[in-house]
């Protein structure tokens, strides 16, 4: 394997679902964020790097049926938002369910998966996705 590739593992972010924290008010941010929105300067220097547990549950989804080509072979697919258990809320596709499980309030986790190629190149793209628990 090449050098790039050995920097694309390695990466900190790539196989864990990284956030931050405020080390002034506590608060966790999901992306990573540089100053807290809500302490402002008091937060600069005091942001720390954290793991989030990929855990939380399903505030609201709809399901999409008029994709981007990317992701055609996949549809129809379900697109949640999901209050991670630290508190940030992010999207995310509920993989390996049947539409009519996936209902608000239940819970789900993150999963490791492939999100797309790069064209031609063979590049695999991989990232966050969830299922029920």
């Amino acid at each position: 394997m090449g050098e790039l590739s050995r920097i694309w593992r390695e990466s900190e972010h790539r196989y864990r679902l990284m956030g931050n924290k405020c080390g002034h008010c506590d608060m966790v941010f999901f992306p990573i964020r540089d100053v807290c929105p809500h302490c402002h300067r008091e937060s600069i220097g005091k942001m720390k790097p954290v793991e989030l547990s990929g855990k939380g549950e399903i505030v609201s989804f709809t399901i999409v049926h008029d994709t981007p080509p990317s992701f055609v072979r996949q549809r129809p697919y379900t697109l949640a938002l999901i209050r991670l258990d630290e508190g940030p809320v992010l999207t995310g596709q509920i993989v390996d369910a049947e539409k009519d499980a996936v209902e608000i309030g239940k819970r789900v986790k993150s999963v490791f998966r492939k999100i797309g190629e790069d064209g031609k190149s063979g590049i695999i793209q991989y990232g966050y996705k969830f299922v029920l628990e």
